[in-house]
């Protein structure tokens, strides 16, 4: 039976509420927090910053799931580790030496993951992927929450699968941006393992309850 796993996105939540959206999580049938750090340079919006994560990971209950949208993300690696990160994403297009980066993750204890941007095709991936444990196909540009799912993303998903069972490597599918009810049955069945939700859990009226529905219609 296929675990396909949900990762409710922070970004969407109620800064002013904060700590009640972290314990919804934390009560829900979710599996992961994933957290959204924008510097304003890689993508064109800025989002929080060290001291919401820290405040994040103090209440979580779930595996942290980091997506790093900044330039030169090698920087922090290890403040990512001692701010309770369990998988640390970078953006493919964000690294000069992905291989290098990926061994840092690594090497301070979290899962690396790898994100591509709508327009990067996952074939670049090809010479890493038995490194990489996490793959964040974005299946919107990066930067704003609430934005249209890009259709092109099921062939990528479909594309990457192949990648991974041909090269016999353990990696994890990760789809991020526009998921919903109506994509989400799909996107599982096309390969993705994990489903990023912002706006569709936390827009809802009971965000427990569709936190439910999007992990019944994905097994």
């Amino acid at each position: 039976m296929k675990n396909t796993l949900i990762a409710p996105s922070v970004l969407a939540a109620d800064f002013a509420n904060l700590q009640r959206d972290i314990e919804m999580i934390n009560n829900s049938e979710a599996d992961w927090f994933h957290i959204d750090i924008m510097d304003g340079v890689f993508v064109p919006n800025i989002s929080y910053g060290m001291p919401v994560l820290a405040a994040i990971t103090k209440h979580a209950k779930k595996t942290i799931d980091v997506h790093l949208m900044i330039i030169d993300p090698d920087r922090y690696i290890s403040t990512f580790k001692k701010l309770g990160t369990d998988v640390l994403t970078v953006h493919y297009e964000a690294c000069t030496h992905l291989h290098r980066t990926l061994q840092a993750i690594k090497a301070e204890g979290m899962q690396a993951g790898v994100a591509l941007n709508p327009h990067t095709s996952v074939s670049v991936l090809e010479d890493v992927i038995n490194d990489i444990d996490l793959v964040c196909i974005m299946s919107v540009n990066p930067g704003f929450g609430g934005q249209s799912f890009i259709e092109n993303t099921y062939k990528k998903v479909k594309q990457l699968k192949e990648m991974i069972v041909k090269n016999n490597a353990s990696t994890r599918i990760e789809v991020d941006g526009g998921v919903t009810n109506i994509n989400a049955t799909q996107l599982a069945a096309a390969g993705a393992d994990v489903l990023v939700a912002g706006s569709y859990v936390f827009g809802a009226d009971d965000p427990i309850a569709t936190i439910a529905d999007l992990k019944k219609i994905t097994q």
